[in-house]
């Protein structure tokens, strides 16, 4: 496990011990262009929403590491095209998103049109250009490779990647299982943070930090999280108390629900917390393990009823929770996150705007009932990174984050120093995106990248290369 990866090039700051990390790797600006240029245009990213494209000829930009991508829908599905008119160049959509149905793709430059299937419809003075220049083939915009998955499009630039299930593996079927793609969009929040994206993503790649950072959910539950990470870290609040009642127990574990509720919004959705204060006050076994598991049984229950009496696509949350289960968090590699509780979720998206600084979103999605689902976010709010309009779960991490990017430049603080046991989801990222500027084998990558899947607060692993 302590032997450096075996890539077939050399990478630089590369991973020679699994769990230290080199702090050069979040601000050099060489690997910053290596990344663009082995990282990104091989990798599934999230690019929308299908909420935003739901008639045909709607369509999404998705922008990343100066690359753009149209997402849209066709009378046959969902397609890509890159951004780029045949003539100069020149992006052929004009904002963020819009329909093009009835006029289809118009380049401002010169008027030349493209319907939604990317052919080639205008050339503004044909005569003016040879033939051999005017074939369709060659004018037709270039397909782009996307996937839907989960409520959302992937797209790839890379024709000979594995598949975006291959890739992602059997935390796909896991989550979908949670109805995932009826989910939709309650609200949408962006930010730039001046930090590294890598170091935003590993914000969120352990729960260790819950004790110090977010405070709140240590002090309503210290026996989850002192059980978790053990006693002699300094923990904030009680120690695990043994002469706990049962009704106390419960009291905890609920209001730890309403934090993560008031916190992030799909963590625990509100909904779900206004069933679950029904059952407080149930009847439970004497015995404190029995209760609690009875009790989080009974409010999987009763949520799954009550909301699908309200017409809410959900799933039996007891079958999923046994059959497809997930951790709290789940990453998709290398940008894209959930965090799934019940029947909610919240989501994240992280782009690099550069070596130390990076687009930040987040999303809470939720189920309605058919009919009723709101008009979708079509752009994020944006706001400042220390807003106090965020959730105060993500006020509390943006507090970090520029911080630890500042920390990365201090005197002989030379690599990362993980905990092999529940911070080796950071390294195991890492040591994948090495594989990507090493030219590692795309199959091996795939099987390295299923391994993400469960590894929340989970150890440094064998992946393989």
């Amino acid at each position: 496990m302590n032997k450096p990866i075996d890539i077939p090039n050399p990478v630089p700051f590369q991973i020679t011990d699994p769990a230290q990390i080199p702090t050069p790797r979040y601000y050099d600006e060489d690997f910053y262009r290596l990344e663009c240029e082995k990282l990104w245009p091989h990798a599934w990213q999230m690019a929308c929403r299908l909420e935003q494209i739901p008639n045909v000829g709607d369509w999404v930009q998705y922008t990343n590491v100066g690359k753009s991508v149209i997402v849209v829908r066709t009378n046959d599905g969902v397609k890509a095209f890159h951004n780029a008119c045949r003539h100069r160049g020149v992006p052929v959509t004009e904002g963020e998103h819009g329909n093009c149905r009835s006029e289809g793709f118009i380049c401002p430059f010169h008027g030349w049109r493209w319907n939604i299937d990317g052919e080639n419809t205008f050339v503004y003075g044909r005569h003016l250009f040879d033939e051999k220049q005017l074939e369709p083939q060659e004018l037709a915009l270039r397909p782009c490779r996307v996937e839907t998955w989960g409520g959302c499009a992937f797209i790839n630039f890379d024709d000979n990647a594995p598949s975006f299930r291959e890739t992602i593996g059997p935390v796909a079927d896991n989550l979908e299982a949670r109805g995932m793609s009826n989910m939709r969009s309650e609200w949408w929040f962006a930010t730039v943070l001046p930090a590294n994206w890598k170091i935003a993503m590993e914000a969120f790649q352990e729960g260790y930090h819950v004790m110090r950072t977010h405070p709140q959910l240590q002090r309503a539950q210290p026996a989850l999280y002192n059980t978790r990470y053990g006693h002699d870290t300094g923990g904030i609040g009680s120690p695990i108390n043994p002469n706990l009642t049962v009704r106390q127990n419960i009291e905890q574990a609920f209001k730890g629900m309403e934090l993560l509720s008031e916190g992030m919004a799909g963590m625990v959705h509100a909904k779900e917390v206004e069933i679950a204060r029904q059952l407080v006050g149930m009847e439970l076994p004497d015995n404190p393990e029995q209760a609690m598991m009875t009790w989080y049984g009974a409010v999987a229950a009763q949520i799954t009823e009550q909301l699908q009496a309200r017409g809410e696509p959900v799933p039996n949350l007891l079958e999923v929770m046994q059959n497809n289960p997930v951790q709290a968090v789940e990453f998709l590699f290398p940008h894209y996150f959930l965090l799934p509780t019940f029947t909610s979720m919240s989501s994240y998206r992280i782009r690099p705007l550069g070596p130390e600084e990076c687009l930040f979103e987040i999303w809470s999605l939720t189920h309605y009932p058919e009919g009723e689902e709101p008009e979708p976010p079509m752009e994020p709010t944006f706001l400042p990174y220390d807003s106090k309009d965020f959730p105060p779960i993500p006020q509390q991490d943006y507090a970090n984050i520029p911080t630890q990017q500042k920390g990365c430049h201090a005197e002989g603080f030379d690599f990362m120093r993980l905990s092999p046991q529940i911070e080796g989801l950071l390294s195991n990222y890492q040591r994948i995106i090495d594989g990507y500027l090493g030219d590692v084998p795309q199959d091996k990558l795939a099987a390295a990248i299923q391994k993400l899947g469960g590894n929340f607060d989970g150890p440094i692993l064998d992946l393989g290369f």
